[in-house]
């Protein structure tokens, strides 16, 4: 095999390791794009969370949608306002795809282990989350 095959082997190589993380980017682009057109704010555009609908209780995630809208448009007071955690999930998202991106780039496997302990504290978390947003003093949490 000459160089110049060699070369266009690895670059075809790298591409196809790149295929899925860019799939995944284009995907999460594209629903953030749509949320930034359609506005979340105006009713009638998205369905109403089932629990806020019928309990009065906001869920974890209400208001992510009007949360991506705001950090679409560069309004980040307004975003975490919306939904703190969602935009902390936003940071992660990025932080992840990143590593995903590189470890791709060096032709390893992204390798995500959550034990028992990582999802009993992500849920944890959540429930504390929930918790504290529908008390009065939580209020700040609140969408």
């Amino acid at each position: 095999m000459n160089a110049d095959s060699q070369r266009t082997t690895s670059y075809t190589a790298v591409l196809g390791r790149l295929a899925v993380p860019a799939g995944v980017l284009a995907a999460v682009a594209g629903a953030f794009a749509y949320v930034g057109t359609v506005d979340p704010n105006e009713p009638g555009h998205y369905p109403v969370c089932p629990l806020l609908r019928l309990t009065g209780i906001y869920c974890p995630g209400c208001g992510g949608l009007r949360s991506a809208h705001a950090f679409v448009h560069g309004d980040f007071a307004g975003a975490l306002g919306a939904n703190a955690l969602a935009v902390a999930g936003y940071l992660v998202f990025a932080v992840v795809w990143t590593v995903w991106v590189v470890r791709s780039l060096r032709g390893r496997q992204l390798r995500i282990d959550l034990g028992p302990v990582h999802l009993w504290s992500l849920g944890a978390l959540l429930l504390v989350f929930t918790v504290v947003r529908n008390l009065p003093f939580g209020g700040w949490l609140q969408p």
